[in-house]
């Protein structure tokens, strides 16, 4: 492929993607849908689960410690929620 093919090919590319630009710029953002329900009616909000004072601290605390984990094994589904 020639330099001036090559030039050419990056020309379109470029041009594409600024349309893309563009067009996704004026476009009307798409309604929102409504939020899927919880499948826990009156639960709490997660950010209860963990004080605090352990999303700031910057030296280890073992009770901030064990609600992290805690925290961890219920998003990844190794331990039941108790709520």
């Amino acid at each position: 492929m020639g330099r001036a093919a090559k030039i050419a090919v990056i020309g379109v590319l470029g041009g594409l993607l600024m349309t893309l630009a563009i067009v996704t710029a004026i476009s009307p953002p798409a309604p929102r849908a409504s939020a899927p329900e919880s499948g826990r009616a009156g639960a709490r909000p997660a950010a209860d689960d963990v004080p605090a004072h352990c999303r700031s601290i910057t030296v280890p605390e073992p009770a901030c410690d064990a609600a992290w984990e805690a925290k961890r094994r219920r998003f990844f589904g190794q331990e039941k929620d108790p709520r």
